[in-house]
């Protein structure tokens, strides 16, 4: 074969100087990362070439491939054929999509074995956000999660070490050689995962924004378009949805306080764009699965699951059978839940007043984040410790009419505190503008490549 008769510089070099990969190539590259047969500044320089001289489509495929094959492949037994279902977002500011989605899904007959990650830089972790609930377990043994899928019909845990090898060492190479924004990286990256699910139908949330990797709908497009492309490609029927990503989703931006918005939602009483978003992804992949015939059914179906209790009803048997005590879940899902008795609070809140009435025309996501982050509620480096309580509860909506003076913020902290350069940071987030002005956002949903 061709690609054993090249060294590992020789195929730097013939990406490097522009030329594309075998499929070959591709595989002994794989092979050896996996195999810990190459050196680390010769995995870097890999990706180097790759991000400044990109990949054909062909080259994007078999990486994505290799990658899915590098370890296990997730199997389903056969009467859940067609039935097995994932989404997954590229992540943005208060996004708890999943916590709401999955037991939706769930109370409509899918299988969602949802593998998903923690939260690096200004972004949040689904996973992170459930560690925040006492007992949670995101590491389970695929034997048992596979029980847990057929008890339930979701679970949602992280990857583990035998699923996608060469992507958890990618991965990290990635970020310490400044190659995240690679698109056939980015691909290779996520597809993998999913295929190696075994998914039967998987739907993209691809956001775009000021709070979101894709800065415009255009760099947004041509990302979704690469996924969908690698998935279908793959035996997955993938979609995507393009989605804004400036003001955060819901009210909420935080491990704990997520938990406790998207806890509220399943019982009915959530923000109208965090439903507006649970209701199209989840009635994607109802039109998707052919469990309905219209976007329209099902997102009218997704939604009656949560309005009616019977997503809150999968969550909590979710919760329990991933290690949560049966009193702890049924206190957190009761109609006057009293979450602090169960969910960390920190230490300290303060409220931040506007200096001037007028109109909520944005607020910015990606400053709320990055100020939370500095405070311990996110992560600079994977493995680095997290506090679940550190957060922020917006009091205020866009289109809503304040006066000077009105708390429009609420922060959670601990240690440390507010600095003034923070407390001026976070001001700066709210633009209010005149009684005639209209808020930068009304449907979060912008486009979608839609289900055939």
């Amino acid at each position: 074969m061709q690609a054993t008769m090249l060294s590992i510089p020789d195929l730097i070099k013939k990406k490097r100087d522009g030329n594309a990969l075998s499929d070959d190539d591709i595989q002994f590259f794989l092979q050896a990362v996996v195999e810990n047969n190459i050196q680390e500044a010769q995995t870097g320089a890999m990706l180097m070439a790759i991000f400044m001289k990109g990949m054909v489509a062909t080259e994007t495929m078999a990486l994505t491939k290799a990658m899915k094959l590098s370890g296990e492949v997730l199997s389903w037994p056969e009467e859940w054929a067609g039935l097995v279902v994932d989404k997954h977002s590229t992540g943005g500011v208060g996004d708890k999509v999943s916590l709401v989605l999955a037991p939706a899904l769930a109370a409509c007959g899918l299988k969602v074995p949802m593998i998903s990650g923690r939260g690096l830089s200004h972004t949040g972790g689904t996973l992170d956000k459930l560690e925040s609930i006492p007992g949670f377990n995101v590491s389970q043994p695929f034997p048992k999660l596979r029980s847990i899928l057929a008890e339930v019909g979701c679970v949602i845990v992280g990857q583990t070490v035998s699923l996608v090898p060469a992507d958890r060492i990618l991965y990290a190479l990635r970020d310490a050689t400044s190659t995240v924004e690679s698109l056939p990286l980015i691909t290779g990256s996520i597809i993998s995962k999913k295929a190696a699910e075994s998914l039967n139908s998987l739907v993209l949330d691809v956001k775009f924004g000021r709070s979101a990797i894709c800065k415009d709908l255009a760099s947004a497009k041509a990302l979704g378009e690469s996924l969908v492309t690698a998935g279908n490609n793959l035996g997955m029927n993938t979609r995507a949805v393009f989605t804004h990503m400036s003001n955060p989703i819901g009210r909420c931006i935080g491990n704990s306080v997520e938990v406790i918005e998207s806890l509220e939602t399943l019982k009915g009483k959530g923000p109208s764009d965090l439903m507006e978003l649970v209701s199209t992804l989840g009635g994607v992949l109802l039109v998707m699965t052919g469990k309905v015939s219209s976007l329209s059914e099902g997102g009218r179906l997704i939604t009656e699951s949560v309005t009616g209790g019977a997503a809150l009803a999968k969550f909590q048997a979710m919760m329990v059978a991933q290690g949560v005590s049966n009193e702890n879940a049924q206190s957190l899902c009761s109609a006057q839940a009293d979450y602090h008795r169960i969910l960390r609070r920190a230490d300290h809140q303060t409220e931040l007043r506007t200096h001037t009435q007028g109109v909520v025309i944005e607020i910015d996501g990606l400053v709320l984040a990055e100020v939370l982050h500095q405070l311990g509620a996110g992560r600079t480096n994977a493995g680095d410790p997290i506090n679940h309580s550190v957060g922020a509860e917006l009091l205020v909506s866009l289109g809503d009419s304040v006066n000077k003076g009105r708390p429009w913020l609420r922060i959670h902290f601990e240690s440390p505190a507010l600095t003034p350069d923070q407390t001026s940071r976070l001001e700066g987030a709210l633009t209010l503008g005149g009684s005639g002005d209209k808020p930068l956002r009304g449907s979060l949903i912008e486009d979608m490549i839609p289900p055939m």
